[in-house]
């Protein structure tokens, strides 16, 4: 490292280097081959936004959009605002391009994104950090819900997670909510002063959101407070059971916590967290929920929604603390140079390789043959294969396994499928 660089890395960010990439590309491929397993397909959208996508579908009472958005004028003037979360520009899209309404479906979507957040960097949550989320779009039903926090579990499990907790609750919907805000309002009215300067403003404009101030005095203060639900109406007390039938139906073990309320202002009934302790007071995995009016929010037609989001770098110090290894990402084969004259075609022969579908690479330093076997060792590779001057003179080269030892003299132009060959029912040595 260069003593006192000129620049660095702003605060809150962080560089990914080469020998870190290989855990980051196994939590995330991990991630693609879970939702594919389960229908879901890839969406990406924009790294900025309107910044009205934000503050009319997250809420203009979340910490998100009073304290925490990247807004700023761009040359035209128009407001504008770095992704600060995943759900609004996937609904913003999906209206935008006529994928809702009459006709429209169901939609499931996932996607693997950077989150842009001013706040106080802490473990596992940066201003640039990033996220994998998922949506079901079109489906109304507690089997949605079920699918989607299936779906987050499967994946944790998929990184060598299995013992992370899911913590339930619902927050109901505009027909239960209201007469719920005006009970919990009469339950802090005597404690008002008490409240810190931002739940004194949540107290009038949503007073749901004083559940998730991180100020232990308000958290001290709202614990005794009456639990929305207890007080869901009808119909979103069948959907919250139905819910907790589906998750059971799957073996899915979960816990009611009645302060689960996520830090956006579009849920609405189904509300989650997965957390893990290894996280320590931070301790959330992923998180989401169903957001059936964010679609008309948005100018689109009512569409109920319901998804979760989950943040990578949790996921990898998760891993990182369990112990858990991502499969070693091995070389099929290390081309080496027995001679100054085949020196110059391990490069060729490596690139011939690669075009035949075979993870290959060679010294570019010209270093000893034992140098080069030590590198092929480091890399795992799982074949060595060595060029001198005999093989050059008869057209082939020594294919080495480098597990059994076995070994043999391969025409070039038959290496893949030696390898492959070997690789599917390696020969004994001798």
């Amino acid at each position: 490292m260069t003593a006192n660089p000129r620049f660095q890395a702003p605060r809150g960010t962080h560089d990914v280097l080469p020998q870190h990439a290989a855990r980051w590309q196994w939590i995330e491929e991990a991630f693609r081959a879970t939702c594919r397993r389960a229908g879901f397909g890839e969406i990406r959208t924009p790294t900025f936004e309107d910044t009205e996508v934000f503050a009319r579908g997250v809420g203009d009472t979340t910490d998100i959009v009073t304290k925490q958005m990247y807004t700023f004028e761009d040359r035209g003037g128009r407001s504008v605002t770095l992704r600060a979360e995943g759900t609004a520009p996937v609904l913003r899209a999906l209206i935008q391009h006529g994928a809702l309404g009459a006709g429209g479906g169901v939609h499931k979507v996932f996607y693997l994104t950077p989150i842009f957040r001013y706040e106080r960097p802490q473990a596992g949550r940066l201003r640039e950090h990033h996220q994998g989320g998922i949506e079901i779009v079109g489906a109304p039903g507690p089997e949605a819900d079920a699918e989607v926090i299936g779906v987050g579990i499967a994946y944790l499990a998929a990184v060598g997670i299995t013992d992370a907790e899911l913590r339930l609750n619902s927050i109901g919907d505009a027909v239960c909510r209201t007469a719920y805000r005006d009970l919990l309002r009469a339950y802090l009215k005597p404690k008002f002063d008490e409240l810190c300067p931002d739940c004194q403003v949540r107290f009038e404009r949503n007073p749901l959101r004083i559940f998730d101030c991180k100020v232990p005095h308000c958290r001290e203060l709202i614990a005794g407070a009456p639990a929305m639900v207890d007080h869901l109406c009808a119909d979103c007390r069948a959907h919250f059971d139905g819910v907790q039938a589906a998750l059971r139906a799957r073996g899915i073990a979960f816990t009611l916590d009645p302060g689960i309320v996520r830090g956006l202002d579009y849920y609405t009934r189904t509300t989650f967290e997965v957390t893990h302790g290894a996280l320590g007071a931070q301790d959330a995995l992923l998180g989401g929920g169903r957001y059936d009016g964010l679609a008309e929010l948005l100018g689109g037609p009512p569409t109920p929604g319901v998804g979760f989001g989950c943040g990578l770098e949790r996921v990898l110090l998760v891993t990182e603390k369990l112990g858990v290894q991502p499969p070693a990402a091995a070389l099929d084969a290390y081309v080496a140079a027995a001679s100054a004259a085949a020196a110059a075609q391990v490069g060729p022969l490596a690139y011939r390789l690669r075009s035949e579908g075979l993870a290959a690479d060679f010294d570019p330093l010209g270093r000893s043959l034992k140098a080069q076997m030590k590198e092929a060792a480091r890399r795992n590779a799982a074949f060595a294969i060595i060029l001198g001057d005999d093989e050059l003179a008869a057209g082939e080269a020594t294919l080495r396994d480098l597990t059994t030892g076995h070994q043999g003299r391969v025409a070039v132009d038959r290496l893949a499928a030696t390898l492959l060959s070997w690789r599917k029912s390696p020969p004994q040595p001798a």
